[in-house]
């Protein structure tokens, strides 16, 4: 999973102090990342907002919105340098066991059809695509849809 056997992947919430960290990984991470006022306003309005830490550094982020039984993965997101190492597939499951928690039997997310990577990890965890959002991505070239997944139950 990590480089080390020493390295300890742990979970907490995000809380706004961790924004500048988070904020790094998403814009190294996503021509298009999110902004300050967006991971502030998810904080704010209760969503599940989690982060990922390796010792005491911060590798990953993600935003769940569980309500009515079903969670929306709204943005999961690894640090480059430790994508590939197992990291996101451990992020995915603990989102997924918080998600049980609280109350959701499904679990839905969008992503990029030309994001090979995430497709393989989803689809390796199970969820099916069940739709597609047209033109639903900002793209260098205009638009890009988004495959919509669906893991259930979970």
């Amino acid at each position: 999973m990590a480089d080390s056997s020493a390295d300890t992947l742990t979970f907490r919430e995000m809380s706004v102090a961790d924004l500048d960290a988070v904020l790094r990984i998403e814009s190294r991470a996503y021509a298009f990342p999110w902004t300050r006022g967006i991971f502030s306003d998810c904080i704010t309005t209760g969503h599940e907002c989690r982060v990922s830490c390796l010792e005491d550094q911060i590798v990953g982020h993600a935003v769940v919105s569980t309500a009515a039984g079903e969670a929306h993965l709204l943005n999961v997101c690894i640090m480059r340098e430790r994508q590939g190492q197992g990291l996101g597939r451990a992020f995915v499951h603990h989102l997924i066991d918080r998600a049980r928690l609280r109350g959701a039997q499904v679990m839905f997310l969008e992503v990029r059809p030309s994001n090979r990577q995430a497709l393989a990890l989803y689809d390796s965890l199970g969820f099916v695509q069940i739709g597609v959002r047209k033109d639903y991505y900002p793209g260098d070239q205009g638009r890009e849809d988004a495959l919509v997944l669906a893991l259930q139950p979970l």
